[in-house]
């Protein structure tokens, strides 16, 4: 129910876009119903259906330009733009479709394109413009404001608090704060002590009992070192997490601040793909796993085979996984190490010269061929071609309290290579881990259809001089 209220926004404006489209279309067919019927004909379609299809067109490029994409109080300006983008877009791209019917002269489909664009644009604008004004009519009047609280006790946090109340179309009420080190609260400078609600070690709990949408933190400049306790605490993604920085932090450039009414706030772990790349992500992860399953499958049931003549046991090594969210999944491997290789030992990380590597399993991992099974978690959407590499649940309860933020890895779905696999060694100790989790993070805060390209590049590379281990 939580979830579903926080993007109540996106439900309402996408639903009256679609119907507004929608409407657009029976309107201008009216005015253009020859040219019209002859374009939809040519798909088969009919006035009825062209008019539903057309409008499932509009939606997918406004979802894909990131249109619906924190929309709860936004800027009319900003609104404004993607609402101008998404359409140019839409428009161009329609303009391509029917240059395809040849009985249409080059004047009319420029007059119709451009009309319909200006209806569209024109339509949508307004639609938005209205929204978000009685979106914020309401707020400065404290109705549909996000459930937040500010972690801090001190000066800082009573003067966001003072802000965010005189504000109110920054669109938080404060249910109260979380103290953090337990000292005893200023009170002259700090907050009222009736006004904190608990601590952070029972921030999780305060969540759901108070059904938080926004956390704001608000420490002291000294008090700086809490800040990795504080974001490792609070690691859920419907609840969106925002860090009021300090004037050495603003001044130096360390942070990229939104200022709202002189409130300047860092969204803590936003997300840097939109939603185009995103999708753009997921479809080459199909097809380049389809083509190289299919292309390649004489060569994989080869050593499929060679693995089942040189060592006991089955071909494929199965084991359990954490993916994206937490979510455990089966991962399949090319089995590269004697069967039951740790029915004694429990789970341990391989090492160099390992003698539980077979001497197939040696040439497998070095050219990584051994993770190739893996196209099939891909092909399932429990991984990705490029992410943070999945771990067993036993590591991954354990390196969660040994490594801070550790479980920000679980943000994105794990990759059959990733940012740490080309700029660092396989794990032979804690320590190797926590450096791979600092490329890990700096993936997931960087991510971009660029950088898994590169990441690919440099796995290849990798894969060529053998460098697998």
């Amino acid at each position: 129910m939580l979830k579903l209220k926080r993007y109540r926004e996106v439900i309402f404006t996408s639903v009256l876009d679609f119907l507004i489209i929608l409407a657009s279309w029976f309107v201008f067919h009216s005015f253009y119903p020859n040219t019209m019927n002859l374009l939809i004909q040519d798909f088969n379609l009919n006035f009825i259906s062209g008019g539903f299809v057309v409008s499932i067109y509009w939606m997918a490029v406004f979802v894909v330009m990131g249109s619906y994409k924190k929309l709860y109080l936004v800027s009319r300006l900003d609104e404004f733009m993607k609402v101008l983008k998404a359409s140019l877009l839409g428009a161009l791209i329609l303009y391509f479709i029917i240059n395809i019917n040849e009985t249409i002269s080059i004047g009319d489909q420029r007059m119709i394109i451009i009309t319909y664009w200006a209806t569209i644009f024109v339509l949508l604008a307004m639609n938005r413009f209205v929204v978000r004004t009685i979106q914020k009519y309401y707020a400065q009047r404290g109705k549909g404001l996000h459930r937040a609280v500010i972690i801090g006790t001190g000066q800082t946090a009573k003067a966001a608090y003072e802000d965010l109340n005189r504000n109110r179309t920054l669109g938080m009420q404060v249910l109260g704060f979380i103290q953090v080190n337990g000292k005893v609260v200023d009170p002259v400078h700090g907050v009222d002590e009736d006004d904190i609600i608990g601590s952070l070690t029972d921030i999780k709990q305060i969540m759901e009992e108070h059904k938080v949408q926004d956390i704001l933190v608000a420490l002291e400049p000294d008090r700086r070192q809490d800040l990795v306790e504080v974001i490792s605490k609070i690691d859920t993604p419907d609840v969106s997490l925002k860090l009021l920085p300090d004037f050495y932090q603003l001044v130096s450039g360390l942070s990229k601040t939104n200022q709202i009414f002189g409130l300047p706030l860092v969204e803590i772990s936003p997300e840097p793909m939109p939603l185009w790349e995103k999708t753009i992500k997921r479809m080459l992860d199909i097809i380049v796993s389809l083509v190289v399953l299919v292309v390649a499958l004489p060569i994989l049931l080869a050593i499929g085979i060679a693995v089942r003549l040189t060592s006991k046991g089955p071909a494929i090594y199965k084991q359990r996984r954490v993916g994206r969210n937490g979510r455990v999944f089966t991962i399949y491997k090319y089995r590269t190490m004697l069967d039951n290789a740790e029915k004694h030992s429990g789970p341990t990380w391989a090492k160099k010269d390992d003698p539980r590597v077979t001497k197939l399993g040696y040439w497998l991992r070095k050219l990584r061929i051994d993770e190739v099974p893996q196209l099939i978690n891909v092909l399932k959407g429990d991984m990705s071609l490029v992410g943070p590499r999945p771990e067993r649940p036993h590591f991954v309860e354990q390196f969660s309290k040994q490594i801070p933020l550790y479980t920000r890895r679980l943000r994105v779905r794990p990759g059959i290579t990733g940012w740490a696999q080309v700029k660092w060694k396989y794990d032979t100790s804690l320590d190797d881990v926590k450096e791979k989790t600092k490329f890990d993070l700096f993936y997931i805060e960087n991510a971009s259809l660029r950088m898994d390209a590169k990441i690919l590049i440099n796995t290849i590379i990798t894969i060529i001089k053998g460098k697998g281990q």
